[in-house]
């Protein structure tokens, strides 16, 4: 057998990736990048700053370096690059997901051949009960786990550039969380109105932002349960991240209430995830489908999937719009009739 450097330093570089990642949250969790903002920048300022033993600290930042997480030395101080400002602490920060990676979804992905093995929840074979349960015991993870999905809205001020929500539509936000999507979208569109649908729990927080974002008098919110029923008179109805957690009939009666609120044949579904592919696939999309299984049981769908069940609703794959991060819009319209869909494009 031929020895192949190159293969053997891929497969470093892959089974290493939990030490680096375990690295860089040991420094969020140290606090070493506000540290170093507030000029903390050697080893014995940031040991005596986080109260760590400074040749760990030494050592931790020689290979943070080395990642570009940080730039400098101990001589001249460290500082921080593009990197570790993103984890500085602030209503835009990745911490909180360094945060819940490194220490609740590290220990679900160490459940890793369990959770393949069975199609079960990483974290269940960890922690005993799920993560929603988790969640509900725990209101510091509770609140990080709702930063990190925050941290995700990235994508959300490109939205109106892949759909035209001008000419006085009604936006229903299906599971619209705190609002930051329909605010997005009510920013950029302002003959656009809005209508935030949740659960009674998330109405206090969503209210403010849209409050202070756009004003109350451009939105209603409502409250419900969104396999019941939702808000009818719809011109555009969008699902964003709130599929991957439920099976197939469960989606599709999602799909069929909103599919019953739309107003006409103009309406439109959008929904707003990751589409995961077989082949020639980046890597983010898959590696997150894994990730859902690892800490809800989750998956991710393909744009198959997601025509078959839309179908099933009585809606049509219109076309599907990119968005950063790997995120994908699936543009649905109502068939005219029960039969016959016209096709999709992509």
């Amino acid at each position: 057998m031929t020895f192949d450097v190159q293969a053997t330093r891929d497969i470093i570089e892959i089974i290493t990736g939990g030490w680096r990642s375990q690295a860089l949250y040991t420094a969020v969790k140290l606090e070493i990048p506000d540290h170093i903002e507030a000029g903390r920048a050697t080893c014995g300022e940031l040991a005596t700053a986080t109260g760590a033993e400074e040749d760990g600290i030494r050592r931790l930042m020689r290979l943070l370096v080395a990642m570009n997480v940080f730039q400098g030395n101990d001589k001249d101080g460290y500082q921080n690059t593009t990197v570790s400002a993103a984890l500085l602490d602030g209503s835009h920060s990745l911490r909180d997901m360094c945060l819940l990676h490194g220490e609740e979804f590290y220990a679900a992905w160490g459940n890793a051949h369990q959770a393949i093995s069975t199609v079960g929840s990483g974290f269940e074979a960890a922690y005993g009960h799920s993560f929603y349960t988790h969640l509900g015991q725990h209101e510091d993870t509770a609140k990080r786990f709702q930063r990190t999905m925050n941290a995700g809205n990235m994508f959300f001020p490109q939205v109106p550039e892949v759909f035209d929500f001008s000419g006085d539509k009604m936006v229903v936000d299906v599971g619209g969380g705190g609002g930051d999507l329909l605010a997005s979208i009510l920013k950029a569109t302002p003959d656009a109105r809005g209508t935030l649908f949740d659960r009674e729990h998330m109405m206090p927080a969503a209210g403010k932002h849209l409050a202070d974002t756009v004003g109350l008098d451009r939105v209603q919110l409502v409250a419900g349960d969104m396999f019941e029923s939702v808000p009818a008179g719809g011109d555009v109805y969008i699902l964003c991240r709130v599929l991957a957690g439920w099976d197939d009939d469960a989606v599709v009666e999602v799909f069929e209430n909103c599919r019953h609120g739309m107003v006409d044949s103009s309406s439109r579904l959008i929904v707003f995830d990751r589409v995961v592919v077989d082949e020639d696939s980046p890597v983010l999309p898959p590696l997150w489908d894994l990730h859902l299984l690892m800490t809800t049981g989750g998956r991710h769908r393909s744009l198959d999937t997601f025509t078959e069940l839309l179908d099933r609703a009585g809606l049509y794959v219109e076309r599907v719009a990119e968005l950063p991060m790997d995120n994908s819009a699936v543009i649905a319209a109502p068939r005219a009739t029960p039969q016959g869909s016209p096709g999709t494009e992509r």
